[in-house]
């Protein structure tokens, strides 16, 4: 699976989580609970832990990007594109088919 970031998203990941770039993390996992839209009952939550078992991640401005090996599950075999709105200033998520299912 794929992690994508569009800049304005990693331009309010910086001001929202203080960032200042290498060696920072922001982990991307299932959490109970929630408005999700793909697993029933579950969400998806965000936080600053560092990774154990990374299964995916992106790297951008020396920020990592990532989910754990146990939490691929919740994504059904799709990418997760994190964009921000800037109508409700916050970020969205954006789940799509993986590539390598399309062909």
């Amino acid at each position: 699976m794929d992690i994508q970031i569009t800049k304005p998203a990693l331009t309010w990941f910086k001001e929202e989580f203080n960032l200042k770039g290498e060696g920072e993390f922001i982990r991307f996992f299932a959490r109970y609970g929630g408005c999700g839209n793909i697993q029933s009952g579950f969400s998806l939550g965000i936080s600053q832990d560092p990774p154990d078992k990374i299964g995916s991640k992106a790297e951008l401005d020396g920020i990592t990007f990532f989910i754990e090996e146990k939490d691929l599950w919740y994504f059904k075999h799709l990418d997760l594109k994190v964009k921000y709105s800037r109508k409700l200033d916050e970020i969205e998520f954006v789940y799509e088919e993986q590539q390598s299912e399309k062909e």
